[in-house]
């Protein structure tokens, strides 16, 4: 049990690095802009990373999964964006082909499903990256927030 939620724990930093509201254009004023995106969720991650008395170490080590993730993330989205201009295009036709259609579905699928995946490695990663004592006090703050009491 307490394996399973140390990694749970270690899941509210990737959530801090993966938040999909940074990938979304227009919400908070963020737009498109990666640089904007990074620089936001590098203050959260880094109040964070105060809250629980990182260290230097630390920091860096996780800061570089972050950075690694957003850059995935913004790959991803960007992507997003070719495949959504495909659709309204086949959308816009007089006949749409049905196959390229379900076939860009799957393909969004799969990019999302590997993402996901990197995403729970990246949380490992920092769960490793954690104390124990880090990772229960993530955990608290996860089953406050979530209202998993």
């Amino acid at each position: 049990m307490m394996k399973k939620l140390a990694i749970a724990s270690s899941a509210v930093i990737a959530v801090v690095l993966l938040s999909g509201f940074a990938f979304r254009g227009g919400h908070h004023g963020w737009g498109h802009n990666p640089e904007r995106i990074k620089q936001v969720v590098t203050w959260k991650l880094n109040d964070k990373l105060d809250d629980l008395d990182a260290t230097e170490a630390q920091r860096q080590s996780i800061h570089a999964v972050k950075d690694r993730m957003l850059e995935q993330g913004a790959k991803l989205a960007e992507e997003q964006r070719g495949v959504r201009s495909e659709v309204v295009g086949q959308l816009e036709s007089a006949t749409p082909d049905a196959k390229r259609l379900h076939a860009l579905v799957d393909e969004r699928i799969e990019a999302l499903r590997a993402f996901a995946h990197q995403a729970t490695d990246a949380a490992l990663e920092v769960h490793g990256t954690l104390t124990p004592e880090q990772r229960k006090e993530l955990a608290t703050e996860f089953r406050e927030r979530t209202g998993m009491e």
